[in-house]
């Protein structure tokens, strides 16, 4: 076995100890409080109302986005009043229904697996749709809050075709036979 293969294993299997060792449900609390925040926050973006998003989520100094619409990841100290401002801008009069598909807990880090279902919202002045995203949160405790590190979204929840996927993964758009 090759030694990253080693190493991705023995991460696995320290993650699982540690939430065994806690016990059953012991995390429950955290996560259940975690997954509650995480989409009445991103509902209320969706509303455009960052003041209540900021409210319920903290960014850690150190947290990374990996936005939907792909390029660089932004980071932490990015995140400027007049950012944020126009964040609250940039998403109007939607809603939002979360779906858990899976989480993963440890005493010090909650990883939530999450489809986020933006209803009739507009997005960057486009007109009102429905957005669905997959979407990969990661909070690490910081004394006794959670902080989101790590956010990691992408509009593929309906799947795509390989090919498409192949186009995309070279930095084309999909041809447009692609598309019908």
């Amino acid at each position: 076995m090759s030694t990253s293969r080693r190493n991705v294993l023995a991460a696995g299997a320290g993650w699982a100890s540690l939430a065994q060792a806690h016990g059953p449900g012991a995390m429950s609390a955290d996560v259940a409080e975690l997954t509650r925040r995480s989409a009445e926050g991103n509902a209320a973006l969706m509303r455009g109302d960052v003041m209540r998003y900021n409210d319920l989520i903290t960014l850690a100094p150190d947290f990374t986005l990996m936005s939907p619409f792909g390029g660089a990841p932004s980071h932490g100290s990015e995140y400027t009043p007049e950012r944020i401002a126009a964040m609250g801008r940039f998403f109007r009069h939607g809603d939002l229904r979360q779906e858990v598909v899976r989480t993963w807990a440890s005493p010090d880090m909650i990883v939530l697996g999450v489809i986020e279902r933006a209803l009739h919202v507009e997005v960057g002045g486009l007109p009102a749709q429905d957005w669905a995203l997959r979407v990969t949160l990661v909070y690490r405790r910081h004394g006794s809050h959670w902080h989101l590190v790590h956010r990691h979204a992408d509009p593929l929840a309906a799947g795509i075709s390989l090919e498409h996927a192949a186009a995309l993964g070279r930095g084309e758009h999909a041809p447009a036979a692609l598309l019908q």
